[in-house]
C-alpha cells in the first residue's frame, strides 16, 4: 500500500519530488488517530514558494480518495488512512499464501562473501567475540532472505606474532597432559603469564619474534606445536557454534594464505605501488597513514593476509558484496585495504564494505584476553540456560522436551541482548540484563509465539484463504506492523544492521499482545477463524524474525 501511495504522491507532486526522496519522507504518526502513514510538505516550501499548509492542501486534493478512507491536510502534513477492509484480506492472505516465505526476495544469481566471528586460535572464546559471530550469521540470513547466496567464513586468527609468543611459553611453562585435558583454559594461562612476564624480562618479545619466524620458514617443531593448538582450539569453538546454531563454508584462516602473500606482493611491486620505508615495504594511501606490507625483517602483517584473502575470494566467489564484521578499532585497517585494492586497478573494490560494531565491555572496560580479563561465552550460555530451567520448572513444571526449550530460550536470550542493540553501540555486558525475561529481550518475543502456537493448537487451526469482513479495530496496529515486514528485511540488510529486525519484532510481540488483553481469541462465534488466521499470521512472521537473528521458536514454553 505504501507503494501506491507514493506513486500517487509522485504524480501529484508533478515531478518535484521521485520516488526515493517520497519513500525517505513518508512517516509513521506517532498517534493512530493521526492516520496510518503521513506526508511532510516542509522541504518543498523553498522550491515551491509556498508555505507548508497550503502544498498540503493542494496536494490531499490532488491524491485519488476513492483507494483511501480518508487524506487530511493537517499543519503541514497530509495524513492518509487506509481503507481497512481491502488491506486487511491483502495483507494477511499474503502471508497466509507465503507463509516462511513472506518477505523473501527472488533468487538472484550472485554472492555474499561474509567474514565472521573469526577468534584466535588457542585463545578462549569469550564474550568479545559474541558480537562478530551473531552480527555476521544474522547477515547472511539477511542475504540469503534478499534472494542472495551467503559464503559464510570464518577467517581464523591462525598465524602471527601471537603465535610466536605461545610456542615461547608453551617451552617455559607448558603442560602438555595438562593442555590436553584442559586446552583452552590452559593455553590462556600461559599467554597470560609471557605478557606478565615480558613486562619485566622485555627479551621475550625478541625470542618470540624469532620462534615465529621460524613457524614462517616451516620449522618443524614449531609447525606441529601450531597444528597442535589449532586442532585443539577449533574443537572447543565448535562446541560454542553449535550451540548458537551457526554453522561455515570455510574455516580458511590466515595461515591459509600463506602461499598466496608472495604473488600479491609481486603484483603490488610490479605496479610500482610499494615503496620501501626503513627497511619495510609500505602502499601509500591518501589522506591515511601508509599499509605496512612486510616489516623490517620481512614478515608480513594482517594487511598482507586481508589482501591475499580478498584476492583468492574474488576469484573463487566473484561476489556481489564482501563484508568484514570486524570491530570498529579496525577501521583505519579496512580503510587502508580497500585503498590498496582499489590503487592496484580492481573495480571490485567497491563492493568491499567493513561493517563495525562497538564492543561489549566489562565495568565499563574492554575486556583482554592477555591480562586475563575475560568472560568465556560457555559460562554465560550455561548460566542462561540454567536460569530458563528455573523458570520452566517454577512456570510450566510439566513441560515436555524441557532440556531443549531452556536451551532455545537461554542461548536466545544471550543473542537478543545483542542483536536488539545498533551494532555501533557499546553493550555493557551484565548477566543480570540477560536474564531479565521480561520487556525488551528475545524470550519475550519467544513466549508470545508460544502463546499465539498454543491457541492454534487448541483451536486446531489449518491456515487456508479468509475473508476478513469482521476482525476488528484492535488488530489493525499489528496489522500496519505485518505489513512492514518485507520492507523491515529489505533495509536491515541494506543497512547491515540487524538491530532493525530485532525492534520490529519486539513491536509486533508488543501489538499482538496489547491485542490479546482486549480480545478474546477462542469466542465461539462467527469472527473466530479470522481472530486465529490473524494470530497465525502474527506467529509466520514472528518466527522468521527469530530465525534471521539466528534464534528459535518454541511452541511450548
Amino acid at each position: 500500500m505504501q507503494e501506491q501511495i507514493i506513486r500517487d504522491l509522485e504524480q501529484a507532486l508533478e515531478g518535484q519530488l521521485n520516488f526515493q526522496e517520497i519513500d525517505e519522507l513518508l512517516e509513521k504518526p506517532k498517534y493512530d488517530h493521526l492516520g496510518d502513514v503521513a506526508f511532510p510538505c516542509f522541504s518543498l516550501a523553498k522550491k515551491l514558494r509556498k508555505s507548508p499548509q497550503i502544498i498540503a492542501a493542494e496536494v490531499a486534493g490532488k491524491l485519488q480518495k476513492k483507494l483511501y478512507k480518508d487524506v487530511q491536510p493537517v499543519g503541514g502534513y497530509i495524513n492518509i488512512y487506509y481503507k481497512q477492509e481491502n488491506e486487511i484480506n491483502r495483507i494477511l492472505n499474503r502471508i497466509l499464501n507465503e507463509q516462511k516465505n513472506y518477505g523473501s526476495k527472488h533468487a538472484v544469481n550472485a554472492n555474499v562473501v561474509i567474514d565472521f566471528s573469526s577468534p584466535n586460535i588457542a585463545k578462549p572464546f569469550s564474550m568479545g567475540h559474541l558480537r562478530s559471530t551473531v552480527i555476521g550469521n544474522a547477515l547472511a540470513n539477511l542475504a540469503e532472505k534478499n534472494g542472495f547466496q551467503a559464503i559464510r567464513i570464518n577467517h581464523l586468527g591462525d598465524w602471527g606474532t601471537q603465535f610466536g609468543k605461545l610456542i615461547v611459553a608453551y617451552k617455559l611453562w607448558g603442560d602438555r597432559e595438562a593442555i590436553a585435558s584442559s586446552p583452552i583454559e590452559e593455553l590462556l594461562k600461559i599467554y597470560v603469564k609471557f605478557h606478565e612476564e615480558a613486562e619485566k624480562q622485555p627479551e621475550l618479545n625478541d625470542l618470540a619474534r624469532q620462534a615465529f619466524k621460524g613457524l614462517e620458514e616451516t620449522d618443524e617443531e614449531a609447525t606441529e606445536l601450531w597444528k597442535w593448538f589449532r586442532e585443539v582450539s577449533l574443537a572447543e569453538f565448535t562446541k560454542v557454534y553449535e550451540q548458537l546454531g551457526i554453522s561455515f563454508d570455510s574455516y580458511h584462516g590466515e595461515a591459509f594464505y600463506n602461499d598466496k602473500m608472495e604473488p600479491a606482493i609481486q603484483e603490488l611491486k610490479e605496479k610500482g605501488l610499494l615503496v620501501e620505508s626503513d627497511g619495510a615495504y609500505v602502499v601509500e594511501v591518501e589522506d591515511m597513514p601508509p599499509c605496512l606490507i612486510t616489516k623490517k625483517d620481512g614478515a608480513t602483517l594482517y594487511a598482507t593476509r586481508d589482501l591475499a584473502a580478498a584476492m583468492y575470494r574474488w576469484q573463487e566467489y566473484e561476489p556481489a558484496k564482501f563484508l568484514y564484521v570486524v570491530g570498529n578499532e579496525q577501521s583505519l585497517h579496512f580503510n587502508q585495504l580497500f585503498a590498496v585494492i582499489q590503487k592496484m586497478g580492481y573495480g571490485w573494490s567497491e563492493r568491499l564494505m567493513h561493517v563495525p560494531f562497538g564492543m561489549v565491555l566489562k565495568d565499563g572496560k574492554k575486556m583482554s584476553t592477555r591480562k586475563g580479563k575475560v568472560v568465556l561465552l560457555t559460562d554465560v550460555l550455561s548460566e542462561t540456560i540454567e536460569m530458563a530451567k528455573k523458570n520452566i520448572e517454577l512456570k510450566n513444571p510439566t513441560l515436555e522436551e524441557k532440556e531443549k526449550i531452556a536451551e532455545y530460550v537461554g542461548v536466545g536470550a544471550v543473542i537478543f541482548n545483542d542483536l536488539k542493540n545498533h551494532r555501533m553501540n557499546d553493550i555493557e555486558f551484565s548477566i543480570e540484563q540477560m536474564l531479565n525475561f521480561e520487556g525488551e529481550t528475545g524470550p519475550y518475543i519467544q513466549y508470545t509465539f508460544a502463546r499465539i502456537s498454543s491457541l492454534l493448537y487448541r483451536a486446531q487451526y489449518r491456515p487456508g484463504y479468509m475473508e476478513f469482513a469482521s476482525l476488528g479495530e484492535a488488530a489493525w496496529p499489528a496489522i500496519l506492523l505485518l505489513d512492514e515486514f518485507p520492507k523491515t528485511v529489505e533495509e536491515a540488510y541494506d543497512q547491515a544492521d540487524p538491530s532493525l529486525v530485532a525492534k520490529y519484532a519486539l513491536r509486533l510481540a508488543r501489538a499482538y499482545n496489547k491485542y490479546y488483553a482486549k480480545i478474546k481469541v477462542l469466542a465461539d462465534d462467527e469472527a473466530k477463524q479470522q481472530r486465529l488466521a490473524f494470530s497465525c499470521c502474527v506467529a509466520i512472521v514472528l518466527e522468521e524474525a527469530l530465525r534471521l537473528l539466528g534464534m528459535k521458536a518454541p511452541k511450548n514454553m
